[in-house]
């Protein structure tokens, strides 16, 4: 079995020998410029091209959850991956638990008023404010995939309402779900904090605009953990400064890394990190693409898969 890999960041010699470890026979090498030998699975990250272009592959991987940076490049070179190729991304391995992590320490920070308190330090001012009550502090997630679905289940066990909106229906205990843009208004007029985790897609590019925004509850928060292209940061921004919205936590940007003339640097009711929300954790994908290659060759059905119509 030959392998290509390519990723413009990881440590390549170690993710060569870990991949050759937990898939004995498989000769796993480096992808280079000019390197146009026969492989049967290719691992890769933000690709050029030239990688796959004309290979008669079994099955792509990519690195990560998200798969746009593939899909962008075929729509100019649809000839880099044929439909009968297909593409696999990462389903969880560790990043699940990441995002939990993240939007539970999140949602509370906003829960106990930690924002607030902040503000007051600023102003020397010692001040008891009056505690949000659970009720009243209904989550709603944009986009119901497996990290969707993780971090629904970690907000519930902290007692909150969750809501889930969703381009089909879901059946989660103790979830009130939403489908289609017939109901994202109803599924917007009572959520208190929007978490944004949906795919990458057409359709969803800069769905987190002005519109949308005013029919949230007022008083509201914003937790992106998606990608910077849902949401058009200047509404954001209109949205903040109007009283609308109370604050907004931020882990990606239209564009990355952040221009330092960005307003949102200077804003005081916008957080931001680095886009570190859920990072793959290599032991655990070689692990998972491991498993699939196996299923693969065996001929048995597999998860994961990328719906290019969908883009996810």
């Amino acid at each position: 079995m030959e392998i290509i890999f390519y990723h413009p960041v990881f440590d390549t010699p170690w993710w060569i020998n870990a991949l050759e470890k937990a898939l004995p026979g498989a000769k796993v090498r480096e992808w280079k410029p000019g390197d146009n030998r026969p492989a049967d699975y290719a691992l890769v990250w933000h690709p050029p091209v030239e990688m796959l272009q004309g290979r008669k592959l079994k099955a792509v991987f990519a690195l990560g959850a998200g798969v746009d940076s593939i899909l962008s490049k075929l729509k100019a070179h649809p000839e880099m991956l044929p439909l009968s190729i297909p593409l696999f991304r990462l389903e969880d391995t560790g990043m699940g638990l990441q995002m939990q992590e993240y939007a539970v320490s999140q949602v509370l920070h906003w829960f106990r008023r930690f924002d607030d308190y902040q503000a007051q330090k600023q102003e020397s001012c010692w001040q008891p404010l009056p505690e949000y009550q659970r009720e009243d502090f209904t989550i709603g997630i944009m986009g119901a995939g497996v990290l969707g679905s993780k971090v629904a289940e970690s907000l519930l066990g902290w007692g909150f309402p969750v809501r889930v909106w969703s381009r089909s229906q879901k059946a989660w205990p103790g979830v009130t779900s939403f489908a289609g843009q017939a109901q994202l208004g109803a599924f917007l007029s009572e959520t208190r904090v929007l978490i944004n985790l949906l795919p990458n897609t057409a359709e969803t590019v800069g769905i987190i605009n002005g519109a949308l925004l005013e029919q949230l509850q007022d008083n509201s928060y914003l937790l992106n953990l998606a990608r910077g292209v849902h949401v058009i940061e200047d509404d954001l921004l209109q949205a903040l400064d109007s009283g609308k919205m109370k604050g907004a936590m931020l882990d990606v940007f239209s564009r990355e890394p952040l221009p330092t003339e960005s307003p949102l640097w200077r804003h005081p009711r916008v957080a931001m990190t680095p886009h570190i929300a859920a990072v793959t954790r290599p032991q655990e994908a070689i692990t998972s693409i491991a498993g699939t290659i196996n299923q693969l060759e065996r001929g048995e059905p597999v998860t994961g898969q990328v719906d290019r119509e969908r883009g996810y």
